[in-house]
C-alpha cells in the first residue's frame, strides 16, 4: 500500500500524524508529509483511519499489489 498527501489539499490539521506517527508528519511548512515509500502492514489499518478522517480530504491510498 501506497500513501499520498496531496498538498494543494492539506490544511495543516494533523490528525494523520496523531493516527499514525510512524507514517505521517507535519513539515516545517506546516503540511503533512508521508516518511515512507510503502506502508508497513502493521500501520495499514491506522493509514486507512487516516484517510477516512483528514478533515480536508487530503489523503489518497493506492495498492499497487498484483
Amino acid at each position: 500500500m501506497k500513501v499520498h498527501v496531496d498538498t494543494n489539499i492539506c490544511a495543516g490539521f494533523g490528525v494523520c500524524l496523531g493516527l499514525c506517527p510512524e507514517v505521517f508528519e507535519i513539515h516545517d511548512d506546516g503540511y503533512a508529509i508521508v516518511l515512507v515509500g510503502e506502508v508497513p502492514s502493521e500501520y495499514e489499518d491506522a493509514v486507512r483511519l487516516a484517510v477516512s478522517q483528514c478533515p480536508s480530504n487530503a489523503i489518497s491510498i493506492s495498492d499497487d499489489s498484483r
